[in-house]
């Protein structure tokens, strides 16, 4: 992935507002909680780790659409130019095992040998 497709931002935003709400209104209840004379020291923490968390959310979320908006821009097909297989199934034969002893393969699949 050299080159990362640009996510779209208003999904993000939409996607985002949901989480910023819940976080603004738990920073509202902080200063609300803290108790009488100590409104900075008692509400500075908890609105500070509220906001780390909204910070580390946002960033991910960002960062997780660009990457998926990367992968669903991705054509499968343009991976294997040069390989030298043309078209699917023009591989080589694959081995196939035989079927263990102690398991039964249902009649719809079992080979049947012509008589000699």
């Amino acid at each position: 992935m050299d080159r990362l497709v640009k996510m779209d931002k208003q999904q993000f935003v939409c996607r985002m507002q949901t989480e910023v709400r819940r976080i603004l209104e738990q920073v509202a209840d902080a200063v609300n909680d803290a108790p009488p004379g100590h409104l900075i020291s008692g509400s500075e923490v908890p609105v500070r780790d509220l906001m780390a968390e909204l910070r580390q959310t946002v960033f991910q979320t960002a960062a997780q659409m660009r990457v998926d908006a990367t992968e669903a821009s991705f054509s499968p097909s343009e991976g294997c130019k040069g390989t030298g297989q043309a078209e699917q199934g023009a591989g080589q034969p694959q081995h196939v095992e035989p079927q263990r002893p102690d398991r039964v393969a249902p009649d719809s699949l079992v080979r049947r040998r012509p008589r000699q």
